[in-house]
């Protein structure tokens, strides 16, 4: 898979991103449906033990209400919020405002949204399922957690904090899969196949 490196770029005034989510400490983005699969009530029962972040989860779905629920019982209310469905032109000054995006799905084919969060200059933190490993390759596009939990979420989130690569080397390791290039690659399969 590639990603659209036009529309998902670092945005031009990263702080008024920020300022417009009205975002105070460091940010976490999750952008997927409100489903089961996605895991999104591993990431916001992670935000227990991440106390100095905010969480905001993009997306609509049948889990709205059990995680608004979860949400509540554990306090997280002036930290996690669910902020619903975005139009896609709006996915990039959203990843582009957060610090990390979380992925904690339970199965994915290959995850678009990581590509999309690291073509913003948005390290990512991603479950350890199959496809995963293949597009987080490397220290500047983020990292894998050691197992899909909520404890594997906090260990995740602080290792790439530990030593967090610049926005522009993310945004560097996203272009290779652009869509020229993912193109370029793809053609290049194909003439060693018919050679």
């Amino acid at each position: 898979n590639g990603v659209d490196t036009a529309l998902f770029h670092p945005p031009v005034d990263r702080d008024a991103a920020r300022v417009a989510l009205g975002v105070t400490r460091p940010l976490l983005i999750s952008v997927g449906l409100l489903i089961e699969r996605k895991g999104h009530d591993r990431t916001i029962e992670a935000m227990t033990k991440l106390p100095e972040f905010e969480l905001i989860i993009v997306g609509e779905g049948p889990e709205r209400d059990r995680l608004n629920a979860l949400i509540a019982r554990l306090g997280l209310r002036d930290r996690v919020r669910l902020v619903g469905a975005r139009p896609h032109a709006e996915l990039p000054s959203l990843y582009g405002a957060a610090d990390a995006s979380v992925l904690s799905s339970s199965r994915e084919g290959w995850a678009n949204v990581l590509l999309e969060s690291m073509a913003c200059g948005t390290p990512v933190v991603a479950s350890p399922i199959w496809g995963n490993p293949e597009v987080v390759r490397a220290p500047e596009a983020g990292v894998i957690t050691l197992e899909n939990s909520p404890g594997g979420i906090v260990e995740g989130v602080r290792r790439l904090f530990a030593d967090m690569p610049t926005r522009e080397a993310t945004r560097a390791y996203a272009e290779a899969f652009s869509w020229d290039a993912t193109t370029a690659g793809q053609l290049a399969l194909f003439r060693q196949v018919i050679a």
